[in-house]
């Protein structure tokens, strides 16, 4: 693994224990793709995404718990731990404790992250705020 790679998902993991979106012009190009629907592409909409993700989880903090980079790859495994004691996502505060989990795949490109995928455990986090029963809850019904 490079150091240059790893830096840029440790810029990541900055940003988001330090609630600062902006330090995003750390890791983010400013032509950032990203294939997620709750995010625009670019930079500026990574920006007021993460502004957003903190208004909703104040108290948020992420750790990275593998990294594996490839080529002009990133991968990483993380879990975001937090209070939902705003909106987030169009969601009222429950006040209850999150946990998500995510894996992220960046491309890189000149130094920054170009290109984004992920893969988020939405269904669980929706389930802890309370918007979706909990899956327990629905093997009742049957």
């Amino acid at each position: 693994m490079t150091t240059s790679e790893r830096r840029l998902a440790d810029f990541f993991v900055e940003m988001t224990n330090t609630h600062n979106p902006d330090l995003v012009d750390r890791f983010v190009a400013e032509d950032y793709t990203n294939h997620n629907d709750f995010v625009a592409d670019g930079r500026e909409a990574n920006r007021q995404f993460w502004a957003a993700f903190f208004t909703g989880l104040p108290d948020v903090s992420v750790t990275m718990e593998d990294l594996v980079v490839s080529g002009d790859r990133v991968v990483g495994r993380f879990t975001y731990r937090g209070t939902h004691t705003g909106n987030l996502l169009g969601i009222p505060a429950s006040g209850n404790p999150v946990e998500m989990r995510s894996i992220d795949i960046w491309r890189v490109k000149d130094g920054l992250f170009v290109e984004h995928w992920d893969e988020l455990n939405l269904m669980q986090m929706f389930q802890q705020i309370g918007i979706l029963p909990p899956l327990d809850s629905l093997e009742a019904r049957s």
